[in-house]
């Protein structure tokens, strides 16, 4: 399997020769869902999509004319079932994988209402440092990297 490529600067001048040079920007909302006992929530990519059995944060593409935000609500009702509270727009990482240059808006969610309920087939495990889930889609590692600055884990394995 080609690798995917993280983009620092998506925005940044190209000389031609880098990875998603000439290719649409897929928007893509991302919901980090933290429980009170600080774990995250990770979904399995679904049964028949690209990175089939991938682990990583629930989420999808923005539609024509919606915000990030609203995005995250529709695809988090639609994917899993729950209905979010406020989010709070965290960071944002460009990804090139062979079959799309995504921009991956993560935002946190600390509270939202329902049970989890997995509609596409995936499965979901509550995490934390180091996860044990694997494997792990490479969108997914530089959360897990933050996660580890913002915890003190700094230095240390964020997958086992």
């Amino acid at each position: 399997m080609i690798k995917p490529v993280l983009i620092a600067d998506p925005d940044r001048p190209r000389d031609g020769n880098e990875p998603g040079q000439n290719r649409q920007i897929v928007e893509v909302a991302v919901g980090v869902l933290i429980r009170p006992d600080g774990d995250f929530l990770l979904t399995s990519r679904p049964p028949g999509k690209v990175y089939e059995g991938y682990w990583e944060f629930p989420g999808g593409k923005l539609e024509a004319g919606e915000t990030v935000e609203q995005a995250l609500r529709r695809e988090l009702r639609e994917e899993i079932g729950i209905a979010i509270g406020p989010v709070e727009a965290w960071k944002v990482e460009t990804v090139d994988y062979p079959h799309a240059l995504v921009r991956l808006n993560f935002c946190k969610v600390f509270e939202w209402s329902g049970a989890l309920h997995m509609h596409e087939g995936q499965t979901f495990a509550w995490q934390r440092l180091p996860v044990t889930v694997a494997p792990v889609l490479p969108g997914t590692l530089p959360v897990l990297a933050w996660f580890a600055e913002e915890r003190g884990f700094a230095g240390k394995a964020v997958v086992s």
